[in-house]
């Protein structure tokens, strides 16, 4: 006789819950979309959704493994909460908390309390794994109380303050707001042009986080129909940098990490901030008002521009190839919105850690010594053809200069207009474009004498791209 067999039960871990949470929220997939591509059943997206606050405030709390797919509570809670509010206050004096000291103190506890209770390894490693103790490259967890607040007032010297040095070079952040002409020719640039980029980075260069960009008064149509969870940098419909919600979310993936960290801002920045409750895992250092010290160094941000200009000069040179006869202004007229998130997400992560770790050192910015990059030009791009060194130079350097009469075609209408040829606005694209899309990209590919491992690279993207057609 046949037995049926019975569906084995897919259990998304907390992480991918608290995924399923933000693409509901900041997206307009509905439960069924969602299911269908994270392999489970729409039942269980509900009940997700149903204990989002729960899911939430466990992720939060910084103490959750969020590797975990199913919470199962102690039998001895008491014990199990005393020993970690013991762990907390240790690891907030600095002792070094051993194994063998928690199951003694965890002993010591069901004593006090009057259970017949002994602590082994087997529990102890559950006790650990349930309150994300002791697991990743980082050790120390976040006090269950935040801080108490610095006093108020605006800070006067020309340095860093002191409490700079009680941070690792991990957890000192530096941010900075980056004016970017996003689709300027060598030479000419407009206002119309100019968007705010955020780029922020920790002193050791081993974090870097998502680039942030905004500065058009609404969302233009070239992001109808684009999922903001899928692209590499955020985009803010807004005239100036969203400060209040770039900081809740630093903040949130700061607890989510279980870390403490330390956020170096321009006075200017850090004054209108000022008072600004919630920030549990941010501290906010501002520097000296007169703008002595940036807050992230000079050379972190030209690196940045001048791998977006090598990147804007690449896609010009392309889209002219397609236009036969077209000027430079009226291949850069074509570029978007979402063609510079895209550049400037490529642009940052082309931006070395050795460079920006070294740059914060030579700053005075970094809590402690770094041996610094030994040949940072050497990790720059190559200057492009058709430009001199000290043409490009300038290129790189235009957000400094007044914006040159003549400028852009785009400068004249807007967006939407100056893209709507070729580079402009279709129809969304289907699966079967996408898949068409793939075998022609193959077949350039074959016929142009590629390396083997850019088709490595092109075999991922391929496999990913299939593997959504079919979600």
């Amino acid at each position: 006789m046949e037995l049926s067999s019975k569906k084995k039960l897919h259990a998304l871990s907390l992480a991918e819950k608290i995924q399923v949470l933000e693409l509901l929220d900041e997206s307009k997939m509905s439960q069924s979309e969602v299911a269908r591509r994270f392999q489970v059943s729409q039942p269980q997206i509900s009940r997700i959704c149903k204990n989002k606050e729960k899911l939430l405030a466990d992720w939060c709390s910084g103490t959750a493994n969020r590797e975990r797919k199913r919470k199962r509570e102690s039998k001895y809670s008491g014990i199990d909460e005393a020993l970690l509010c013991w762990y907390h206050i240790a690891r907030a004096k600095a002792w070094d908390v051993t194994g063998p000291m928690l199951l003694h103190k965890a002993k010591e506890l069901a004593d006090i309390m009057g259970q017949d209770f002994v602590p082994s390894i087997g529990w102890l490693v559950r006790w650990k794994r349930r309150n994300n103790v002791g697991f990743g490259a980082r050790h120390v967890l976040a006090p269950p109380f935040p801080p108490e607040p610095p006093p108020p007032g605006p800070t006067s010297q020309a340095q860093p303050p002191l409490s700079l040095k009680d941070f690792s070079p991990e957890d000192v952040f530096g941010c900075a707001e980056v004016p970017l002409l996003y689709r300027a020719v060598p030479g000419r640039g407009g206002a119309r042009d100019r968007v705010q980029v955020l780029l922020c980075a920790n002193s050791r260069g081993t974090e870097k986080r998502r680039v942030w960009v905004s500065g058009l008064r609404a969302a233009p149509t070239c992001l109808f129909g684009v999922s903001g969870a899928a692209l590499p940098a955020s985009y803010h419909p807004d005239l100036g940098v969203p400060w209040s919600e770039w900081l809740a979310q630093f903040d949130r993936d700061m607890a989510r990490q279980g870390r403490q960290v330390t956020l170096l801002l321009a006075a200017r920045v850090a004054e209108g901030l000022a008072g600004r409750p919630g920030l549990r895992h941010v501290r906010l250092l501002p520097l000296a008002a007169d703008g002595s010290t940036p807050a992230l160094p000079g050379s972190v941000v030209r690196a940045f521009r001048t791998h977006y200009r090598h990147r804007l000069l690449g896609k010009l040179a392309a889209v002219r190839s397609k236009r036969a006869g077209a000027s430079l202004a009226e291949a850069a007229a074509g570029i978007t919105v979402l063609d510079a998130l895209h550049m400037a997400a490529a642009a940052w992560a082309k931006v070395p850690p050795q460079l920006i770790g070294s740059s914060f050192v030579q700053e005075g910015l970094a809590p402690c010594k770094m041996s610094p990059s030994p040949d940072q030009a050497s990790e720059m791009p190559p200057v492009p053809g058709g430009l001199s060194l000290e043409e490009f130079s300038r290129f790189v350097d235009l957000e400094g200069e007044e914006p040159a009469s003549g400028g852009c075609k785009e400068e004249t209408g807007t967006e939407d207009e100056a893209g709507a040829g070729e580079d402009g606005l279709g129809p969304l694209p289907t699966k079967a474009d996408a898949l068409r899309a793939l075998g022609t990209l193959r077949r350039w590919l074959e016929c142009n004498g590629t390396s083997p491992e850019l088709f490595e690279k092109f075999y991922a993207c391929e496999e990913e791209v299939e593997r959504l057609c079919g979600s």
